[in-house]
């Protein structure tokens, strides 16, 4: 699948232009910052429950007033990975991994592994600053 690159910057995406033109981008790095920064539907369980619908994007931006502790990462951690479980889902992946730390005071780090079925290994680390978990 070719889609039109995105970069993080840690606070936003952008398209990618490249002499003059939109970057196309064979790999899954734009579909995975589309899943982890883009805000999911709350689940009813959650702090802001919503009427459940599209489950595209992540549940990260509950986060934004949480102290940087270690559920909280777990947290972080589980809303990652269920971010990107539809490559999973869709048979893309055969495993992914997520991890989430605190680098330095008011960053999360996401490193996002994704091993296709094709036997090829994605690496992805996204820095964002904690406050624009949003």
């Amino acid at each position: 699948m070719t889609d039109l690159a995105l970069s993080w910057n840690g606070r936003e995406a952008d398209l990618v232009i490249e002499d003059g033109d939109f970057a196309l981008d064979d790999s899954l790095q734009t579909p995975v910052i589309i899943s982890l920064f883009s805000d999911r539907r709350a689940r009813p369980d959650d702090a802001w429950p919503d009427v459940p619908a599209d489950l595209i994007g992540s549940r990260l931006w509950l986060l934004r007033r949480e102290k940087e502790i270690a559920e909280t990462l777990r947290r972080a951690r589980e809303y990652g990975k269920e971010s990107v479980a539809w490559t999973l889902d869709d048979g893309i992946a055969a495993k992914v991994e997520v991890t989430a730390s605190v680098p330095k005071r008011g960053v999360l780090r996401l490193q996002v592994v994704i091993s296709r079925r094709n036997g090829q290994t994605e690496n992805y680390q996204y820095d964002t600053l904690w406050e624009t978990l949003q």
